[in-house]
Parts: C-alpha cells; sequence; structure tokens
C-alpha cells in the first residue's frame, strides 16, 4: 500500500474538520449545555447527538469483533461509499476500477464525483478474474469496489482472488459485504490487521432488518476510519437512529432467528423454484435473493407486478440479460410467488 496521504485528496488531508460544541469539553461532566444554541426545551429530543456514536459502536464492537475506533457509522452504506470518493479521489483526474456487474450506487457516486468508473466484468461463473482486474488500474487508480455476495448475481467471490488484489494493489480496496450474514465464507472485516488498503462495508439493512432506519457502516484501519470521520457532516446519525441500533444490538438473538429462518427458506425456495416451467438456471447465492434467468424476464415480471408481487427484472444489466433478482421471504410470499409462476402461460 502506497502511504496514505498519498492516496488522499491533498485538501482533504489538510481539512480542518468541523469542530462539533460536545466535543469540546470532551472527557469533563457538565449539566447545564449553554454552547450550541439548542432550546432548552423538548427534553430527550433538543440535543443534539453524539456526533461519533461511541455508545453504540461500542456495542457493535463487541457484536463485529472490530475495535470501536476502526467503525465509521453512515446514513446507509451509501453515505460511506460516497466518502471514499470524496476522500481519496481528486474529481476529473483519478480513476476507480469495479466488477461488473455490481451495486449500482458505486457508479453513481462516481459519476456524481466526478470520477472515472471502470467496469472488468466477471467471468462467466460470476467470479472475479484478479489479475484482470489488477490490469485495469494505472497510476490514478485509487480505489478497487469487490461486493461479495455480490448483488445482482448473489454468489461469494473467491476469497484467495480477493486476497490477491488486496496485496497487489497499492490504493484502497473495499469489500462490500451487505450480505455476509447470509453467506458462510468468513467476513473480512475480520482481516483488517493483515490488510491495511482494506475497507469493509456492512449495514442494519439486511440481516439486521432495518432498511428504513438507514445505519451504514464501515470498518477500515483507525486512520483511515479517523478520515470518515474528518470528512462527515458533524451530526450525520440522528439520536433516534443510535437508540433503535443499541436496542436491536441487545436483542441480537431475535436477528440470528430471523437470519436462519431466511436461510432455511432460502434451502426450501430454491428446489422448488427450479421446477417451475419458467425456471431456466438459478445462480449459486450465499445472500438473501438469488438470481434466476427465466423464460421471458419482462413478460413474467409484468405478469408478477398485475399479482401485486414485486420482482426485481435484471434483464437489461450486463451478464444478467434473462434473469429476475428474488429475494427470499416469508413462507407465505414464498408460496404465494411459486403459485403465480405455476399459473404463468
Amino acid at each position: 500500500m502506497k502511504p496514505l496521504q498519498e492516496l488522499v485528496r491533498e485538501n482533504i488531508w489538510a481539512l480542518k474538520p468541523y469542530s462539533c460544541a460536545r466535543d469540546e469539553f470532551k472527557g469533563r461532566e457538565a449539566h447545564v449545555f449553554l454552547d450550541a444554541n439548542e432550546s432548552p426545551y423538548n427534553q430527550e429530543y433538543n440535543r443534539y447527538p453524539d456526533p461519533l456514536q461511541e455508545m453504540l459502536k461500542a456495542k457493535l464492537s463487541r457484536h463485529k469483533g472490530v475495535h470501536p475506533s476502526q467503525i465509521f457509522l453512515g446514513n446507509g452504506s451509501d453515505e460511506a461509499i460516497d466518502l471514499v470518493y470524496r476522500i481519496f479521489c481528486e474529481p476529473k483526474t483519478d480513476n476507480v476500477v469495479a466488477i461488473s456487474p455490481t451495486y449500482g450506487m458505486y457508479e453513481v457516486c462516481a459519476d456524481i464525483n466526478a470520477v472515472e468508473y471502470r467496469k472488468v466484468p466477471l467471468n462467466a461463473n460470476y467470479q472475479l478474474d484478479s489479475q484482470k482486474l489488477l490490469a485495469a488500474t494505472d497510476s490514478h487508480t485509487k480505489v478497487i469496489w469487490i461486493c461479495s455476495p455480490n448483488n445482482p448475481t448473489g454468489n461469494d467471490l473467491d476469497p484467495d482472488s480477493i486476497k490477491q488484489v488486496l496485496t497487489e494493489f497499492d490504493g484502497i480496496v473495499v469489500i462490500d459485504e451487505a450480505y455476509s450474514d447470509f453467506s458462510s465464507c468468513p467476513p473480512f472485516r475480520t482481516q483488517l490487521g493483515s490488510y491495511p488498503n482494506l475497507i469493509v462495508l456492512n449495514t442494519m439493512s439486511k440481516a439486521w432488518a432495518s432498511a428504513s432506519v438507514r445505519l451504514g457502516m464501515a470498518f477500515a484501519s483507525q486512520q483511515i476510519i479517523a478520515l470518515f470521520n474528518k470528512v462527515k457532516y458533524p451530526y450525520n446519525i440522528n439520536k433516534l437512529t443510535q437508540e433503535y441500533a443499541s436496542a436491536l444490538l441487545d436483542d441480537s438473538f431475535k436477528v440470528q432467528r430471523w437470519v436462519a429462518q431466511i436461510k432455511e427458506e432460502r434451502a426450501h425456495l430454491l428446489p422448488a423454484f427450479r421446477e417451475l416451467p419458467v425456471c431456466k438456471e438459478i445462480y449459486p447465492t450465499g445472500a438473501n435473493f438469488f438470481l434466476v434467468k427465466v423464460t421471458d424476464a419482462p413478460s413474467i415480471y409484468h405478469y408478477l407486478v398485475d399479482k401485486g408481487i414485486i420482482v426485481r427484472n435484471r434483464n437489461r444489466v450486463e451478464m444478467c440479460e434473462g434473469c429476475l433478482r428474488i429475494t427470499v421471504g416469508t413462507p407465505q410470499e414464498n408460496n404465494e410467488l411459486l403459485s403465480a409462476l405455476r399459473q404463468y402461460r
């Protein structure tokens, strides 16, 4: 890895972050707060939230096996994705490399930040070719994006190929593990100490069943997380989100049951789906969804919409022609889907 200062945009490295009122007396006791122009009324909600979410990170640290100083919390994973561009990529100069197909927000954020986005197609088995990925880089490549389990393909990417990229690329490697709780592969966040250029993304939207709460996570070295905290907006995670997430972490056994139920239902749903006349091929999945090639993706998609059943039409996505992406639901939802497709003509 290059020295971190060489990877970070010059203006970001020199940036003096906004000083939150609460940070200025940190470590000292206080009971009268006249510093932040808050209203003294409507207790519980009149004060700005903890800008660094320290209590929540302490709980999350125990669940994820990552030190609190190696955790960034964002307004969904999308905030962390955008911050990667803002911290490391000089607009109209630098570029990033990503597998294709993959999660669309990596490219959207590249376009927003005026950063060239280079796609490297996966092979026919939806696996990455580490040599092709590395060959697409040049002296202005700051970041490589990898999603595993990948979206929309659903499969786990080969860990050895990912490790080769981490070892041989001298810039930042981001591994998005949004769906890792549904996979049997060990998460890369446990290997932060081995790869100083690694950033791992995670979220409460999937396994933690809290998409509407909008809480994303990034795990990285203490130095990289310090840069995230330097650039983020001061109070990016509100008090209600912090309280909700803290309570859910206290009830993590419930979340484990949800994950187990989804994996069990996935094991029942896939064989049943293979028997449908519309099914041509189901691709391997380590996520809470699967990609399936069907006889007529647009027609079947609209047929299901008319039945009030919404899946994702991926027919126009590169290498996903003729495919639908289907999330594993409750047994009742999955049965309704299967019943509707058995009647499709």
